[in-house]
């Protein structure tokens, strides 16, 4: 596991852009936490690092939006409207699977469909300490993701 404190947006989508050349098709990363924490923006620097020139949106209400056009797709998800299920519905088993990276927003609403290994990021406002500023926690679970955080933690990238 691996904390960090940021406190613009601009540190946010840093840290996305920083964790984007090692991610591999078929990667999933889960964001959870609090709601306007940054987790899209985590997303638009993800898409940045990507190459991805397109502006990321929230999917709150289309549930999953495709972007091409960067090293490899990237897949931005938020099943928060899933809260009642459906999400074995949605096909997640052929995104999880295939030639993009997946980017799930409030998983805990499908976590049956989850694949094995993953990175969570948890976000946490810390509105005390300032209005910007976040705590991001990473927990990492399986070999590949553990050694992502790793690199993140050291400040290096292979």
């Amino acid at each position: 596991m691996y904390e960090v404190t940021v406190t613009s947006p601009e540190a946010t989508m840093a840290l996305g852009q920083q964790l984007a050349p090692d991610l591999q098709p078929r990667d999933v990363i889960l964001l959870d936490g609090d709601l306007g924490a940054g987790k899209t923006t985590f997303t638009k620097g993800l898409a940045a690092g990507l190459g991805i020139t397109r502006n990321v949106k929230s999917p709150t209400f289309t549930i999953i939006r495709e972007y091409q056009g960067g090293r490899i797709p990237l897949y931005h998800m938020d099943v928060y409207r899933l809260e009642e299920g459906g999400g074995d519905e949605l096909g997640l088993d052929e995104y999880f699977n295939g030639d993009g990276v997946n980017v799930v927003e409030w998983s805990k609403f499908i976590a049956d469909e989850l694949p094995e290994d993953y990175l969570r990021i948890v976000f946490k406002r810390d509105d005390e300490a300032g209005e910007n500023q976040r705590t991001l926690r990473f927990e990492p679970r399986g070999a590949h993701f553990e050694k992502l955080v790793k690199q993140l933690e050291d400040g290096t990238n292979e």
